[in-house]
């Protein structure tokens, strides 16, 4: 790299780090209780933005409204944190925020073991294919292997950056 090219990487960097604050300003982690008693949204600091309890906690035990607040924070709190690697990772680069989940010994909760991986993308088709009624094509013909070769060989110098629209 040039040593110009690293003065305007640094220079980038520069002015990505100053605009962290303000994007951590923006952030925000909403949760509710199942039972949808309890609604929570926090910032990035874990100041508390909203609380809203149904009125049919009033007269329940205040240990197990307590309880459930808090259960309620920490997740507002964990997607608030995630939401922070996603915006600071968009400005700084997904480096920033391994680098960051390294200096803090934390994984980011989309990385964390405990998360819920979701479902798997055969088990989202199989689903979806109950759904809406399972309905196959028969699979179209392979491509020859000499024409899959030419359309390899025709792209393989191909440069994206001759589509620059500013040329």
């Amino acid at each position: 790299m040039k040593t110009r090219e690293l003065i305007e990487l640094a220079r980038s960097r520069e002015d990505a780090l100053a605009r962290v604050s303000s994007v951590m300003g923006e952030v925000r982690g909403s949760a509710h209780a199942l039972d949808g008693s309890v609604e929570v949204t926090v910032d990035a600091w874990g100041a508390l933005k909203r609380l809203w309890l149904a009125p049919a906690l009033a007269s329940a035990d205040p240990s197990r409204v307590s309880a459930l607040v808090l259960e309620v924070v920490r997740v507002a709190m964990a997607e608030a944190e995630q939401d922070c690697y996603n915006r600071v990772g968009l400005l700084l680069g997904e480096e920033a925020g391994l680098l960051v989940e390294a200096l803090s010994g934390r994984a980011a909760p989309a990385r964390a073991a405990d998360d819920d991986p979701g479902m798997t993308v055969e088990e989202f088709q199989r689903l979806r294919g109950e759904r809406v009624g399972e309905r196959r094509f028969a699979p179209s013909a392979p491509a020859s292997a000499a024409e899959s070769t030419v359309d390899r060989e025709e792209w393989e110098d191909f440069d994206p950056a001759s589509l620059r629209s500013d040329r």
